[in-house]
């Protein structure tokens, strides 16, 4: 039981389920009144990501067997307490059942047009871990895609009874959506480099053609820092913006963020061994989950 959790990350899978709760019932339920999901439709709708998500993480490993027993030996599940046949079974259950709660509850709320949604993520997921995490920095621009679209899903979904009263207020909470979108996207980049760097051996002997290896480790590491000036330069942003607008409750998480982020490019310049990759990857997930906190802010505003 305990290798199938690690199997589907349910640490992840846990983060992208309070990403979601904190989206649509503090982020969201702070600017629009009317809601059009229900609790129940939000349960489906969170099953159905979470699945689709779980079913990615099986299907990355199945295909990350052999490079996986080179970078993180101690985290082989797949063959070693889990069959493969086993673990193929559960992607495509897991997937299948995903799809159909999502594409049914797209119809069900008259949203067609955002089953698509579930398509395509479980088919780019699939290709994700065949083929595109092979290739450089395309793999890594699909996840970082993929991460906040979670964030732009529930809001889709739950907007759709916007009324005449509440369009400033809809407009306002575009904004604030795509600064989180925003900032998950660019975190999730960073994170993804930074796990390339951290698996470049097992990834060099695989033969893989990841931006690490094509460039080299250090051109990668200076890829990765200059984007995390980009989100320390973007925090400021809202930090002032945050003081000129006089919204003060804003500024602790971004101050946080800030010299966490700060801290993160101090440590990633000097950045060479395996080891020190892997406690950026780490810190980077928290500078993530901080991120996502900060939603709360909205609601006792």
């Amino acid at each position: 039981m305990i290798s199938f959790l690690k199997l589907i990350r349910y640490k992840n899978l846990l983060m992208v389920l309070l990403t979601m709760i904190l989206t649509k019932y503090a982020l969201i339920s702070s600017f629009l009144k009317e809601s059009n999901l229900s609790g129940f439709d939000f349960l489906i709708l969170s099953l159905s990501v979470l699945l689709i998500t779980a079913g990615g993480y099986i299907i990355n490993d199945i295909y990350d067997i052999e490079a996986d027993k080179i970078n993180k030996p101690h985290k082989v599940y797949i063959s070693n307490t889990i069959s493969k046949k086993r673990a193929t079974i559960f992607y495509l259950v897991f997937t299948i059942v995903g799809l159909i709660l999502g594409i049914w509850l797209s119809f069900l709320k008259n949203i067609e047009i955002l089953s698509l949604y579930f398509i395509a993520t479980a088919v780019l997921l699939f290709l994700y871990s065949k083929y595109l995490k092979r290739l450089p920095l395309l793999g890594n621009l699909l996840i970082s895609l993929l991460v906040p679209l979670i964030i732009m899903l529930v809001y889709e979904f739950d907007k759709k009874l916007v009324v005449k009263s509440e369009i400033f207020n809809d407009l306002f909470l575009s904004i604030i959506v795509f600064y989180y979108i925003f900032f998950a996207f660019l975190t999730t980049l960073i994170r993804e480099l930074i796990k390339d760097i951290e698996d470049v051996d097992g990834d060099f002997k695989l033969k893989m053609k990841t931006l690490p290896i094509l460039i080299g480790k250090i051109r990668t590491r200076n890829i990765s820092i200059v984007l995390s000036l980009l989100l320390l330069f973007f925090l400021f942003l809202l930090i002032k913006d945050s003081f000129d607008s006089n919204e003060l409750y804003l500024m602790p998480f971004a101050s946080i963020l800030s010299i966490v982020s700060a801290y993160f490019i101090f440590k990633l310049w000097s950045a060479k061994t395996k080891t020190q990759f892997f406690f950026l990857s780490n810190l980077m997930k928290m500078i993530m989950l901080i991120g996502i906190l900060s939603m709360v802010l909205f609601k006792f505003n």
